[in-house]
């Protein structure tokens, strides 16, 4: 598990919230001393991670989340780049203070971890609502490869609140690819393809990838051919989820799926709106007709308010895995929920 910060580091950043935004010379101070306590505790945690890439051959990481409650940042680590998103926060500012503040964590970041600046990019990410997850923001294509699993996988840092590749769900996908020889998979809300290239690593039989979106499918393609795969051998398939599943012959056909919906999308194509809270039961049941006798079904999501009610899913076992799933390193334990559910 990932320290807890020490009563000291607790201490030393616990002042008072201003009723509104400081002077600048005050604020000066207080951005950096937050700048100097923020880089020892990256380096603390890079101390304690520092196992990873070597012992475990893991190169893409989290390093910090948001442990100090004054500086909201998350900060992961792909390969020799960092990755930084910043969320709200209720601290006043004037904008010119909050973009020196900013510049100030950046800059602490790199230089703590000893990262260049160049390969240090920082993301600011609102609620989610209505919205597919996966927004654009930029367009200057900084794409690169990293490894993990002994696989290869395409990320861009710089032009989409999401990265290509979920940190978070590692261990998931090496569950997948275990489970995934001589089976036929079916990955659905498949993004850039990560599960499928995980199965097929793992001697699926075949593979179904499906999302609606081009940008994304054809992103998985390139992950496919960066190991070596020939797409053409197996299935990609632009359209919603929802869609593909209740337009899907009523005939088994899969052994194993994974299901790792966002809590809201929107499809340009279709109109229609995804609300995980309302729509993943009936997806799962439709699903199950799919599913031969036996099939397991990975399902997972972020919603911390997700409930459900297990009787109505047609499935002979649902196993809540998310204490396996979940990597260690991650301070919040609540990152994502994820199932096991058997036909």
């Amino acid at each position: 598990m990932t320290p807890e910060p020490t009563d000291d580091e607790i201490s030393a950043h616990d002042t008072i919230r201003s009723v509104g935004p400081l002077s600048d010379t005050a604020d000066a101070e207080k951005t950096r001393a937050q700048g100097v306590m923020f880089a020892q505790r990256l380096e603390k945690l890079a101390k304690h991670l520092r196992k990873y890439p070597t012992k475990q051959q893991i190169t893409c990481y989290r390093i910090y989340e948001k442990d100090i409650s004054e500086i909201p940042l998350i900060v992961d680590r792909y390969d020799d780049h960092l990755h930084i998103t910043e969320y709200a926060t209720s601290y006043a500012r004037t904008p010119d203070q909050h973009h020196r503040w900013l510049q100030t964590m950046v800059q602490a970041a790199s230089g703590s971890l000893d990262i260049d600046l160049a390969k240090t990019f920082l993301k600011t990410r609102n609620r989610q609502s209505g919205k597919t997850q996966h927004e654009q923001v930029a367009d200057q294509h900084h794409e690169f490869f990293v490894s993990e699993g002994g696989l290869k996988f395409i990320v861009n840092l710089s032009d989409y609140i999401d990265t290509g590749l979920f940190l978070d769900h590692r261990i998931t996908r090496s569950m997948f690819r275990e489970a995934a020889r001589e089976k036929s998979c079916l990955n659905l809300f498949s993004y850039t393809g990560a599960f499928s290239i995980y199965a097929v690593a793992g001697g699926a039989s075949s593979m179904v990838t499906v999302d609606w979106s081009n940008t994304y499918l054809n992103w998985a393609k390139r992950n496919f051919e960066i190991n070596g795969y020939d797409t053409g051998a197996f299935d990609f398939v632009r359209d919603s989820a929802v869609d593909f599943v209740l337009n899907h012959p009523r005939t088994p056909t899969y052994d194993l799926a994974i299901v790792d919906p966002p809590t809201f999308s929107n499809s340009k194509r279709t109109e229609s709106l995804w609300d995980i809270q309302r729509d993943a039961v009936p997806l799962l049941q439709h699903l199950s007709l799919l599913m031969n006798p036996g099939g397991v079904v990975f399902f997972s999501n972020n919603f911390r308010q997700f409930k459900w009610d297990r009787t109505a899913l047609p499935y002979a076992h649902v196993h809540e895995i998310s204490n396996q799933t979940v990597p260690p390193n991650y301070r919040n334990r609540k990152i994502h929920r994820c199932w096991r559910l058997v036909v």
